[in-house]
């Protein structure tokens, strides 16, 4: 599987043959404009919830291929009658598709649409195959909600979590977080796009070094074979 890092919490993932986007904020982040957005394919777009820093090149990229859009019930119907093709899904449920099985979990934040109108409770994905497991917090604080994934989903192989502070977790409890998850190889995410959530690189690696763990900060564009 190839993952690729579009900046802020926007990721391209290669599985099963499958092009996956989750939370395209590429445009409008100054930070990723050597990615070129007009070039992305996508089979599926997964949104995590409807702020816009999580979906504001999702539409463009899910037309460019008649992807199949991927989130809980609210957003999923919000963009179906954009006529976009989706599959809307809710906390705790989980589907088959031809990449692998998707399970919608628990983030605790605040949801919205672009236009104001309501986007339903936010959540993350669990994603599995016979090849893989990981996960993707999406925007979330920290919750002893995590530790049901270990109990529910398969071994984590990765997970991908937000380090920012101030609208999600910081890395210290990102790193509670990977206790709970149970996992030791964290992909940050949801860090450095605005002023309020730039962080010390350095001290959040150190941080997660020091309880065993491995903390990769992809740059943007940077691609990574797992």
């Amino acid at each position: 599987m190839k993952l690729t890092y579009y900046g802020h919490a926007a990721f391209g993932l290669e599985l099963k043959g499958k092009h996956i986007v989750i939370d395209p904020f590429i445009r409008p982040n100054p930070l990723a404009k050597s990615i070129a957005v007009d070039e992305l394919q996508a089979d599926y777009v997964l949104l995590s919830h409807g702020h816009a820093d999580h979906v504001a090149d999702a539409e463009d990229i899910a037309r460019r291929k008649e992807a199949t859009l991927i989130s809980n019930a609210e957003i999923a119907d919000w963009y179906g009658k954009k006529g976009l093709k989706s599959h809307g899904m809710n906390h705790g449920g989980r589907w088959k598709f031809d990449f692998g099985i998707v399970k919608y979990v628990n983030a605790v934040h605040s949801s919205s649409l672009p236009d104001g109108s309501y986007g339903g409770n936010p959540g993350g994905f669990v994603i599995w195959n016979d090849e893989t497991c990981f996960y993707f917090a999406g925007d979330t604080a920290l919750t002893m909600d995590m530790k049901l994934i270990p109990m529910t989903c398969p071994k984590l192989d990765f997970a991908m979590l937000p380090l920012g502070d101030n609208f999600t977790m910081n890395y210290d409890e990102a790193v509670i977080a990977s206790d709970f998850v149970e996992c030791d190889r964290i992909i940050g995410c949801h860090y450095d796009t605005f002023e309020l959530i730039k962080i010390d690189h350095e001290a959040a690696k150190n941080a997660f070094a020091k309880r065993g763990k491995e903390l990769i900060l992809l740059s943007i564009g940077e691609s990574l074979e797992i």
